[in-house]
């Protein structure tokens, strides 16, 4: 599946874009940032493709003008960690590499998976989260309409450390109202 927007496609990960992949993953700004390691090496995006990316909803983010990935999106339904997510409700994730940062594209893509989520796939609310001192992160989310809901503490990452997390949630009903 493709979802199209004004400057992007949001299409499935290939395994032909692992060397776009690492041009940015290998970046030490982004990854850590979102909990998860720097990628090493072309072969360590590949396996990210194959494991992580290749999920139900996960996205690359291309830009319509190069057709190349920048960054990815996705929904998570099962495998969020928020404590207390219903069924009927689902996680956004995102992330972009750093030469795209301030330029709108991943509220652009977050807002397509938002009408996703409530207009497609029938979902009552949305969360998202970010760790502490991602203010890049958290300001996507109020921009894409997302409240404070609640902090977690000492919660584990991919790194292996263990980290502040705030959450913020958007239902159906206030996205309907803010776009009436």
């Amino acid at each position: 599946m493709t979802i199209e927007t004004k400057r992007l496609l949001l299409r499935p990960w290939k395994d032909e874009d692992a060397e776009d992949l690492y041009l940015y993953a290998r970046d030490p700004r982004v990854g850590p940032m979102a909990g998860w390691p720097v990628h090493t090496s072309p072969a360590d995006s590949l396996q990210a493709i194959r494991s992580v990316l290749s999920q139900p909803e996960t996205y690359a983010v291309v830009l319509k003008e190069t057709g190349k990935p920048v960054g990815s999106v996705g929904i998570l339904f099962e495998i969020s960690r928020i404590d207390g997510m219903t069924d009927r409700e689902a996680e956004i994730g995102y992330w972009i590499g750093v030469p795209y940062w301030g330029q709108g594209l991943i509220p652009e893509a977050v807002e397509a998976l938002i009408f996703r989520c409530f207009r497609q796939l029938d979902r009552c609310a949305v969360w998202c989260g970010c760790y502490d001192g991602n203010d890049k992160s958290r300001r996507v989310q109020e921009k894409c309409g997302f409240c404070f809901h609640h902090t977690e503490y000492d919660q584990p990452t991919l790194l292996g450390d263990r980290r502040t997390e705030h959450f913020s949630y958007l239902t159906k009903e206030q996205w309907e109202a803010a776009r009436a």
